[in-house]
């Protein structure tokens, strides 16, 4: 019987919506997972099924016009696909282009698998990693920017300890200004607060 908190009610709508032939592919391969991996969770990510487990993404099942596909996410399983001949480029997913049953491995090995990629996860495998965004280069102090700052040494101190991020908010502030007239005024402004030791958006946040 399935359980109410595992098995999402969205993921019922996708099966019922697809294609005569996918659907009892994939509520094979939903339910095998399950057995193997009874703490998997479900939700709908991008418009299609995917699983996660403790935290981390798991796999995902996809229905197309004329096949399905299934998804294991990390690095570690991946590999371990690819080892056994899967991971081939004839479709989206692990295991290729699926059009029927037969083109999927033995109940046995789909379960190792499972419980596999399970374990990797278990033992520190992350499958949800995101790149580092590379830091923003630093901006060169403009001359007017840089002249105000030498007349006001307080300002100038306070100015140096700042970290990047805050010396960049005064530099675009002040170079973004359209009108001469603005940009004069945004850097008496800015060298006031500056001296106050308050950053561009000290009224939000503090540097």
């Amino acid at each position: 019987m399935k359980a109410a908190q595992s098995f999402d009610p969205r993921v019922d709508a996708y099966i019922n919506k697809s294609a005569a032939f996918a659907q009892p592919i994939l509520t094979h391969l939903r339910e095998l997972v399950h057995k193997a991996v009874p703490e998997i969770e479900e939700d709908i990510k991008w418009s299609m099924p995917f699983f996660t487990y403790h935290g981390q993404m798991f796999g995902n099942l996809a229905a197309f016009k004329a096949h399905c596909s299934f998804g294991l996410f990390g690095a570690d399983i991946r590999e371990a696909l690819k080892k056994d001949g899967y991971e081939g480029e004839s479709g989206m997913g692990s295991l290729g282009k699926i059009a029927s049953a037969k083109d999927l491995p033995s109940n046995k090995v789909l379960t190792a698998y499972f419980r596999q990629a399970a374990a990797l996860i278990d033992g520190g495998s992350k499958t949800m990693t995101r790149p580092r965004k590379a830091a923003k280069p630093a901006l060169d102090t403009p001359a007017d920017l840089s002249a105000a700052l030498k007349k006001n040494k307080p300002a100038a101190k306070v100015f140096a300890d700042f970290s990047p991020s805050c010396k960049r908010e005064y530099i675009e502030w002040i170079t973004e200004a359209k009108r001469a007239e603005t940009r004069e005024k945004r850097v008496v402004q800015a060298i006031e607060w500056i001296a106050e030791g308050k950053q561009r958006n000290w009224k939000y946040q503090n540097c």
